[in-house]
């Protein structure tokens, strides 16, 4: 019998899943993306070489893998085409191996249009979306509206639902943002040319997965962005449009809770944040400069710049309680060699009482006040190491006693951005 191992990223996103994933892949029959859309990147580097996948999974790197995006991901047409169109330039054999369930919701140019006047009308107090029309596409699927992958074959049906949102939308857009309409002629035009392209990719997801489950493969299930942006539980209302939960790969793939056996919590040696919300270890100095350069934190998919700050363990214990987590998988620990002093926040106070886990929303979270502890750095380089016991003696003391504040085994160690560059202490597989 295979083993389904769900991967979630266990921050505000940006922890590196991606190149887990893709490490795991070599363990698995399938990959299956059960949630978000393309406002998030996931950055493989694999020989030296830098592959984006935004709404492809990331096991796709690996030939003979199948891969999968489940009915919780909303699907731009124009963007998964770019994006297979990409990966086939590079080589990469997609379409045979891709498949899409029927009931993924689409997002279309009226969404972009939204989400951008909604954005710019916002001025100071916007959310920081990538503008990509994900939270109006998932408007749309909670307020039935939504029109789903399946109805593009159906092109008598998909006119009338097209010029009914349109309507709907091209009304706020003109009435209250006073932006130009999206036009329902070429909209209908151009999405139904794409039709042929994505129709042999059309499949039922969630039949498939119960099929490989019985054929006794191994799946891994991959989130997009973090625990704490998820629509419910995160830093409302500075969150996605998601549930990005562990506990999301279920419904979000079309599968029971009992299929899967083992939570990998992605957590990354530090703490960043991309756009706006609060951000209680956020380092505006030196230091924080000095992460976001040596770890690189620009957005994969934006390029926006990433805040930077310590690890924070309030959040991070809330967020392990919310996915379930089994085992954790630390990454860029290398971005923290050579500072003599790191930092790790243990706790918050809030109007002078402590605090132990983050807590719901916006507001309260901007309330908490850090408490940090102080660990001693570490000067030799831990780029590339491939065994816990060559690592610094005060890196392993770090990863220590992250143990120790979570009570979840550190059982994988990222050293570095290539699949390579990786230490294995507990195989999530095994």
């Amino acid at each position: 019998m295979g083993k389904n191992v769900v991967v979630i990223g266990t921050q505000w996103g940006d922890e590196g899943k991606g190149k887990v994933v893709d490490w795991l892949t070599e363990h698995a029959q399938g990959v299956v993306r059960f949630q978000g859309g393309h406002n998030a990147g996931h950055t493989l580097v694999i020989g030296g070489r830098k592959t984006v996948l935004r709404l492809i999974p990331s096991g796709i790197l690996h030939p003979g893998v199948s891969v999968y995006i489940g009915n919780g991901v909303v699907v731009s047409p124009t963007a998964l085409l770019q994006e297979i169109a990409e990966l086939e330039t590079a080589g990469v054999e997609v379409r045979a191996r891709l498949k899409i369930s029927p009931a993924c919701p689409l997002v279309l140019p009226y969404h972009v249009a939204l989400d951008q006047a909604r954005e710019g009308a916002m001025g100071d107090a916007k959310i920081g979306t990538t503008g990509r029309g994900i939270g109006p596409a998932y408007e749309d699927k909670i307020a039935r509206r939504a029109i789903r992958m399946q109805d593009l074959f159906y092109p008598d049906r998909f006119a009338s639902k097209l010029k009914a949102v349109l309507d709907y939308h091209n009304f706020v857009l003109t009435q209250y943002f006073r932006r130009d309409a999206v036009p329902f002629e070429a909209t209908l035009d151009a999405t139904l040319a794409l039709a042929p392209q994505l129709a042999p990719m059309v499949a039922d997801v969630a039949g498939l997965l119960q099929d490989a489950r019985r054929r006794g493969g191994s799946l891994l299930f991959e989130g997009a962005q973090g625990a704490l942006l998820d629509i419910d539980h995160g830093t409302y209302p500075y969150v996605t449009s998601s549930n990005c939960l562990a506990g999301a790969a279920a419904p979000g793939a079309g599968v029971g809770p009992d299929f899967f056996d083992y939570v990998l919590g992605i957590v990354k040696a530090y703490t960043t944040r991309v756009g706006t919300g609060p951000f209680p270890t956020e380092l505006t100095d030196d230091i924080g400069a000095g992460l976001a350069k040596r770890g690189n934190e620009f957005g994969s998919v934006t390029g926006r710049a990433r805040r930077c700050g310590w690890l924070d363990m309030p959040a991070l214990n809330r967020s392990l309680q919310l996915n379930g987590v089994n085992g954790l998988c630390m990454t860029k620990l290398d971005v923290l060699d050579g500072i003599d002093e790191i930092k790790v926040c243990v706790g918050y106070l809030v109007n002078g009482e402590p605090l132990a886990l983050l807590p719901s929303g916006a507001d309260a979270v901007a309330e908490c006040t850090p408490v940090y502890e102080s660990l001693p750095g570490w000067r030799d380089s831990t780029v590339g190491v491939k065994h816990f016991d060559a690592l610094p003696a005060n890196a392993r003391t770090y990863l220590t006693r992250i143990e120790e504040l979570t009570g979840v085994p550190v059982a994988m160690v990222s050293t570095g951005p290539d699949r390579a560059e990786t230490i294995v202490r507990r195989h999530p597989f095994e």
